[in-house]
């Protein structure tokens, strides 16, 4: 673990001074007092001290860490701490921290100002460029978030169709949208419109909850038995063509095809979810690897380079049902904000030729052959698509469906993560999200991850 000198500590706290004076191979919580005086204060201004609801690393019986800056693929604490991330944001940085390209394009665009809420060039150049990379569409629509995104799609779905219902799966996540906080039933086809199923939050109302019908993921017989029963009603599908919320799910191509064989069947839209894999699995969205062509797909994360974005794509036709030239409303005020879009477009401009994703992809690679070595027949576990990675802590096989994840899995991640992050490895702060890569990550660093990971996996049962 090395330091760097902290530049901004909340009343009463103090960085670290020197890099010697840091430099061992583990961390004790005694080395983060600053980040614990920040969430003291953040207790008291902000509900849970937090922003979003996982940061507040509740499931892994920690305390979160207050960052002061980060550059490629290394996060530096308000301690001066420094760790490498694999959370990266949760996505977006397929760069790394503050690449050059997309940092020289924001400060330019800052320049010329920080919003405008009108049009500008630069709306323009992203949504060629994002639609320009699908090659069934032709038109996008730039939002502020990947919930955005996925609340439009569906809103555009039932304004094409004139159906009411939505098919998402048990354990899927696209956003805090109210429609889309609805809990499955356990191994059952659930709506709560006739079974009943209760939303996942409390203030989202039980009439709203029943306009989105539930299936376990995975089991075609029971999402034919669902549009068989109520096909003419329900307005399109959604499904993460690679389920990256609640662990890596991976369906596989052949399942993909299958849904889209049963919505045009009944009419209904498909709508892929991409706002994990879109630009991160390859340059577009992961339909046209698969061979399989959603309706609507929506984005976010990487297409905005790191800053606050999300947009959906589809066929002229469609796209058209949203106002002002269709009866679909959608609106933003920052929506297209200048920012975003140059951030956007200088990271899809740095992927356009290949060499990213070929450079993530054998880093991925990497990291599932060394953990394959590694386990020796055992554990630890690797699920990977891409620069997208799922470790898995247990003997038995990796489960396809958020249910099946094992308690086992879960008990040793929230043992494992707090450690882990004392030897300077920044993990998402929960066992069934996924760990991303960027070009700034080394295979030095993953070697040290891996060997960190066989240490301590050796200490718990």
């Amino acid at each position: 673990m090395t330091t760097d000198p902290a530049n901004s500590t909340p009343d009463g706290a103090s960085g670290m001074d020197s890099v010697g004076r840091a430099r061992r191979d583990t961390l004790r919580q005694d080395d983060r007092p600053a980040s614990r005086a920040w969430f003291g204060r953040a207790i008291d201004a902000i509900p849970g001290g937090v922003h979003s609801p996982v940061r507040a690393f509740r499931s892994v019986n920690g305390s979160p860490v207050y960052f002061d800056r980060a550059e490629g693929a290394r996060f530096f604490d308000v301690d001066g701490n420094r760790y490498t991330d694999y959370c990266m944001s949760w996505g977006p940085l397929i760069l790394g921290h503050g690449h050059p390209d997309v940092v020289s394009s924001v400060i330019a665009a800052a320049g010329r100002g920080l919003s405008y809420g009108a049009c500008h060039p630069g709306e323009v150049e992203l949504a060629e460029l994002i639609a320009g990379a699908f090659s069934q569409f032709d038109q996008c629509r730039l939002v502020n978030s990947g919930t955005e995104a996925v609340m439009t799609a569906i809103r555009l779905a039932r304004g094409a169709t004139g159906r009411p219902w939505i098919v998402k799966f048990d354990g899927g996540y696209h956003g805090h949208s109210d429609g889309l906080l609805v809990k499955a039933g356990s191994g059952l086809i659930t709506s709560a419109a006739t079974t009943g199923a209760e939303p996942s939050s409390a203030g989202v109302p039980a009439d709203v909850a029943s306009s989105t019908l539930v299936a376990p993921l995975g089991d075609l017989d029971a999402v034919a038995d669902l549009f068989k029963a109520h096909g003419d009603k329900i307005a399109a599908l959604i499904i993460e063509p690679v389920p990256a919320n609640n662990g890596l799910l991976v369906q596989g191509d052949d399942y993909l095809a299958a849904l889209r064989a049963i919505t045009e069947q009944y009419g209904a839209l498909l709508i892929f979810d991409e706002v994990i894999t879109g630009f991160r699995v390859g340059f577009g969205g992961y339909g046209d690897a698969a061979g399989v062509q959603a309706d609507l797909v929506t984005l976010g994360k990487i297409i905005g380079g790191g800053l606050p974005v999300g947009a959906i794509v589809g066929g002229r036709e469609l796209m058209e049902h949203l106002a002002p030239v269709g009866p679909v409303y959608q609106a933003g005020t920052l929506s297209g904000n200048p920012l975003s879009c140059a951030a956007g477009k200088a990271t899809i401009e740095a992927l356009s030729d290949g060499a990213v994703h070929a450079a993530v992809e054998a880093l991925g690679a990497y990291l599932e052959e060394r953990i394959n070595v590694a386990r020796n027949g055992t554990w630890p576990q690797i699920r990977r698509v891409g620069s997208i990675a799922w470790l898995y802590f247990d003997e038995t096989p990796i489960p396809t469906a958020a249910a099946d994840v094992s308690t086992t899995h879960v008990r040793r991640f929230n043992a494992l993560h707090g450690p882990l992050l004392d030897r300077g490895h920044y993990l998402p702060p929960s066992a069934f999200e996924v760990l991303f890569l960027s070009a700034a990550h080394s295979a030095a660093e993953l070697d040290r991850l891996v060997a960190d990971i066989v240490e301590l996996c050796a200490e718990i049962d």
